[in-house]
């Protein structure tokens, strides 16, 4: 089997575009020696004459002009191997913003699949509060944010809408303790919903956990010492729905909505767009207010 080297095959280019072995090696940083040789094993290899030096300059044969069309292709196919699996030179960047509660499991599983399209294009996750991301993209900071809301705002599009979920230990009794023991963090967005859901059913309760820390909020779950409402579907393994048997009340549903769709038409943006639509919709109708 006879295989074509990429190097002089690159050889072969510089001396049929320079017109001569001599300002090729310099381009080259080769010695004319080199150069020659490489020119020559390419001609033994193939049993072909590629070049005509009959005349002042060196010119192509008939076959050496085939030959170049394909080592055009073959070199040029050889540095966009190169270049795309060794540079990491990103060619662009997005700001994906998602609330913490909803960054699992389906955020991973999009970034992954992005990154295998497009490993050149960076992808900022900024994990916050819905109120933070939405002011953070009213001043630009964010290319896409996801929120999680009891309305949608104009311009956004809800990807799928999920109950809230009543969460504690496993196994654990806090649920059934009076007052009721909350944990919450201060910018939660349905935290104001869950608290007028308790007061309508007449549970009293206090907050237990009042801090600006999802991870404080989890520790004091899991230790039973309080229990905490999340989106369906996005617990973490550590703690469980809770079954209470309909003693507590039925919490409202929250809309899972992406803004900045269509405020960038690249290729990326938009393939990043139908992956999110994609892992949250789960076959759910969407809604959408237009810009």
């Amino acid at each position: 089997m006879r295989n074509l080297d990429i190097t002089t095959l690159r050889s072969f280019m510089a001396v049929a575009d320079s017109g001569g072995v001599t300002r090729a090696a310099g381009f080259l940083h080769l010695t004319q020696s080199a150069v020659s040789m490489q020119l020559k094993r390419l001609e033994e290899m193939l049993g072909l004459s590629l070049l005509d030096r009959s005349g002042r300059t060196i010119a192509l044969t008939a076959s050496g002009e085939q030959l170049l069309v394909y080592a055009r292709r073959m070199v040029a196919l050889n540095d966009e191997v190169i270049e795309r699996l060794t540079d990491q030179a990103f060619e662009g960047e997005i700001t994906l913003g998602v609330p913490h509660d909803i960054v699992y499991p389906m955020v991973p599983q999009v970034l992954k699949q992005f990154h295998a399209d497009f490993p050149r294009v960076r992808v900022q996750l900024e994990a916050s509060h819905t109120r933070t991301l939405k002011a953070q993209f009213a001043k630009g900071e964010c290319d896409l944010i996801l929120t999680t809301e009891t309305e949608i705002d104009r311009g956004g599009e809800t990807l799928v809408t999920k109950s809230l979920e009543w969460i504690g230990a496993a196994g654990g009794a806090a649920w059934r303790q009076r007052p009721l023991r909350l944990a919450f963090c201060r910018f939660c967005t349905f935290r104001p919903s869950v608290l007028s859901a308790l007061d309508a059913a007449q549970i009293p309760w206090e907050m237990a956990v009042d801090t600006e820390s999802d991870r404080a909020v989890e520790a004091a779950v899991s230790a039973d010492l309080a229990i905490h409402a999340m989106i369906d579907g996005t617990k973490p393994p550590h703690l469980e729905v809770l079954d209470h048997g309909g003693v507590l009340p039925k919490l409202p549903t929250q809309h899972i909505n992406l803004y900045g769709a269509e405020q960038n038409r690249s290729e990326s943006h938009q393939t990043l767009v139908a992956l999110l639509r994609s892992a949250f919709s789960q076959g759910q109708n969407k809604r959408s207010i237009a810009a």
